[in-house]
């Protein structure tokens, strides 16, 4: 007798009880039913747009990129999780005293009278192509309220904090926004997932969920469902490879077995309402299951040795880092040799086809970017290497190929460092002033957005807020921000609460 419950996959199976659909790996089974909804009739309910009450001066036109910038198909996002140092980086201080301005040298760019880092040459050749936002700021001094500012664009709910148990995601990630916008079509202007026509894949993330005392709740669907929730990609460091697990059919089901267990799963969708009926779902799961692009694109080694090197593998981890009585420290960060790795894996991501790609560049907190200890050293010698290859080879590689001006690249942590060196030698958490760095999609390169003040404690013009970057992102894809969307229990809220960065795209 044919099981029919374990099916397809390992790890996620397809499941009938009391009467429901199936839940797809991926999650794909709710969000490929949100798709056949949005393709069948007018858009959801939830959604509507912005009242013009509301005080906001974003508004369905002007919420949309000007006709001459046509909206981009993807987006790269790369957490520099635990958040690096703007002055150590792409907001030097030479003026400022010793104990602010700290050791690293400014170095001329592509950009005549742009500066950076002296540990970042190769991101110095491709300022040209990239524009920086000195003026980032918010109020969460702590990892997991940052993080989730950073990446919902919404503050926690409640004081700063750090989480000791686990907690639902509120406010979803920029991706799975994108991806419930693409399937609710509120903009027909999306190039890449208009209505009715999402991608098979519109949101992926890799190479592991961030981890601080738990798993960081801003990483998913968030109120809109688990449905938006991002494909897992995982590393293997110790291969040097990535897989989906979750595409992979279960041990021993060759061909013909899953065409039995296909016909088994029709007949029981036949006893199924019209309303809970599965088998387009099903239909467009085993079309993904049996396409090639999405399994070579996660296959890495299908890339030359070059072009591996050129984004860079790191050292391995060690057993105890530099900071905090040998507890703390980049060094020991979990597959840290697969840090280039992961950005080159966000390319092929995207040529494959998934609109939003989220690189989470360090996995456990203390083992990441929060130098607190020995700051120049852990951005010398364990951070910025790797970060300069790798950002550098991207913008480099999407321009070569044609895609970076579909393509926007946004890299951040959740905040900044303390002007002042402790003393440690190291910086400690500063989400008043920092640095978020944009390029492709549009964007006019060497810009600079904003301005720090003399040491880099606070924004000196132009602040701007997580709410201000989510609604740009959303508006370069043709996403009004001002839309409201509502949450399970029907209650509204804007897409972003801040206003698109528009002059960075000369609009």
């Amino acid at each position: 007798m044919i099981d029919p419950v374990t099916l397809l996959t390992r790890r996620r199976l397809l499941q009938f009880a009391a009467g429901a659909g199936a839940g797809l790996g991926l999650n794909l089974g709710g969000l490929w039913r949100a798709q056949a909804a949005a393709s069948e009739g007018p858009p959801s309910t939830a959604l509507s747009p912005a009242s013009s009450s509301s005080g906001s001066t974003a508004n369905s036109s002007s919420g949309k990129p000007p006709p001459a910038l046509r909206p981009i198909r993807s987006c790269i996002l790369i957490f520099y999780y635990g958040g690096p140092s703007q002055l150590d980086t792409y907001d030097l201080k030479p003026g400022a005293p010793a104990e602010v301005r700290g050791e690293f040298q400014p170095i001329a760019t592509a950009v005549p009278g742009l500066t950076i880092c002296e540990h970042l040459p190769r991101m110095a050749r491709v300022m040209d192509k990239v524009a920086l936002v000195r003026s980032v700021t918010h109020n969460a001094r702590l990892h997991d309220s940052a993080a989730i500012h950073a990446l919902t664009g919404r503050p926690l709910e409640g004081p700063d904090r750090e989480l000791f148990a686990p907690q639902a995601q509120v406010y979803p990630s920029y991706g799975s926004a994108v991806a419930y916008a693409a399937t609710h079509a509120l903009d027909r202007s999306m190039t890449s997932v208009g209505r009715g026509q999402g991608a098979e894949v519109p949101f992926a993330s890799l190479p592991f969920t961030f981890h601080n005392v738990v798993d960081v709740p801003c990483q998913g669907g968030g109120f809109l469902g688990a449905a938006y929730d991002p494909m897992p990609v995982e590393a293997n460091p110790a291969t040097r490879q990535f897989q989906v697990e979750m595409l992979k059919p279960a041990e021993g089901v060759d061909g013909p077995r899953l065409g039995e267990r296909r016909r088994l799963l029709e007949k029981l969708d036949l006893a199924l309402p019209a309303e809970r009926k599965t088998e387009a779902l099903y239909d467009r799961a085993y079309r993904l299951l049996k396409s090639d692009a999405l399994r070579q694109a996660v296959d890495i080694a299908q890339e030359s040795p070059q072009v591996r090197e050129r984004y860079g593998f790191g050292t391995d981890a060690v057993a105890v880092g530099e900071g905090g009585g040998g507890g703390n420290g980049a060094e020991m960060g979990y597959a840290r040799q697969m840090r280039g790795q992961n950005v080159l894996l966000a390319r092929r991501l995207v040529e494959a086809g998934v609109p939003f790609v989220n690189v989470y560049d360090f996995k456990q907190q203390g083992q990441n970017w929060d130098a607190h200890f020995k700051c120049a050293n852990q951005h010398k010698t364990h951070l910025l290497p790797q970060a300069d290859q790798s950002l550098s080879a991207l913008v480099e590689d999407l321009d070569a190929r044609g895609l970076l001006e579909s393509t926007l690249v946004v890299a951040m942590g959740e905040f900044g460092r303390t002007p002042k060196i402790n003393g440690d030698g190291g910086r400690d958490h500063w989400p008043d002033c920092y640095t978020v760095l944009f390029a492709g999609g549009g964007v006019q390169g060497g810009a600079v957005y904003g301005q720090s003040d003399r040491i880099g404690a606070y924004p000196a013009a132009d602040p701007v807020t997580p709410g201000d970057l989510a609604a740009t992102i959303f508006w370069r894809f043709g996403i009004d921000p001002a839309t409201e969307i509502r949450d399970q229990a029907g209650r509204p809220h804007r897409l972003a609460t801040g206003e698109p960065l528009k002059r960075l795209f000369g609009a």
